[in-house]
């Protein structure tokens, strides 16, 4: 494992693709690992998570693509998220570790993060697979995050299995215990008050976002769970037509943890997108894919309808 810093300051937490302002933060080194070859893919987790919640979908993914995964600033090995950090800053210490264009994935604040780095950075962003993402929440949805938010400050504890609770149907739990306990140890390893930084971010940061989506101009596709309650079918399609050409990619009775819970779509869905899958012939589908379920529509959104797409039974 290394890490790297890049130079130069990272992007204010204003409008994302502004010039840096006077005395802002540099990046900070963050803990990473890479696996395969091929062209550079870089994998992002969400709040309270690390690097680790991409082992199952890692073996289909190194074997088409350079894959670098990361624990955030605040998660993992890496350096402790301070109070008040800012997505933009969070976008930045992953464009510190990237060379070049590379296909970005993010999973839910990975996704936002994601979001910043392709409007700050088009240059590193050869695509964006926004996985589980929220998207302009209503404001019972934000209602419902803050309560979650106060709940991580008051019992931080009773939170995290909240958590275990909404991301794992008993079904799945009592099929793979061990999981959902790896998952809830990982929840309660975290350092509170890095947690309670970037759980702010997480809350508070797809409304910042919403008006610049349009401007982003990697090739986009936005893939949640068909029984996701916090990053809805709703918000998949509001991403896949707030940004140009988006699409969305809805699976069938899954819940929020798409890389864990269904590795094997999720990374077909991946490569597909990036145009290494088998059969692939550019990085946008236009149908089913072979051996995944019924491919129902698919479509290319232009700001107004997308497609969806299924890949489970």
């Amino acid at each position: 494992m290394d890490a790297v810093r890049a130079p130069g300051g990272a992007p204010g937490a204003g409008a994302p693709g502004r010039p840096d302002p006077a005395g802002a933060r540099p990046p900070v080194a963050l803990a990473h690992e890479s696996h395969g070859t091929g062209a550079p893919m870089v994998l992002l987790h969400g709040v309270g998570l690390d690097r680790r919640m991409w082992d199952r979908c890692l073996p289909a993914l190194a074997a088409r693509h350079r894959v670098t995964l990361v624990d955030l600033r605040g998660h993992g090995a890496s350096p402790a998220a301070a109070a008040g950090v800012s997505l933009a800053e969070l976008a930045a210490d992953v464009g510190a570790l990237l060379s070049g264009p590379t296909h970005v994935v993010g999973f839910s604040l990975g996704a936002l993060v994601a979001q910043r780095l392709g409007l700050d950075r088009p240059d590193l962003t050869a695509s964006l697979t926004l996985v589980s993402s929220v998207a302009g929440r209503s404001e019972e949805e934000r209602a419902a995050v803050a309560r979650r938010q106060e709940l991580a400050t008051e019992d931080f504890g009773a939170s995290a299995w909240a958590a275990v609770d909404r991301w794992f149907s008993p079904a799945w739990r009592a099929q793979d215990p061990g999981l959902a306990q790896r998952v809830l140890d990982t929840l309660l390893a975290n350092d509170r008050a890095s947690y309670l930084a970037c759980y702010r971010v997480f809350a508070t940061a797809d409304t910042g976002l919403w008006r610049w989506l349009p401007r982003i101009a990697a090739p986009t596709v936005a893939v949640t769970g068909e029984r996701d309650p916090g990053s809805t079918p709703a918000m998949s399609h509001r991403l896949a037509g707030r940004i140009p050409g988006g699409r969305a990619v809805i699976v069938p009775g899954a819940r929020h943890l798409l890389p864990l819970e269904c590795p094997q779509e999720l990374a077909d869905v991946i490569l597909t997108h990036t145009g290494a899958h088998p059969g692939s012939h550019t990085g946008t589908d236009t149908g089913a894919h072979p051996g995944t379920g019924t491919g129902a529509h698919t479509g290319t959104g232009t700001g107004a309808h997308t497609g969806q797409e299924y890949h489970r039974s």
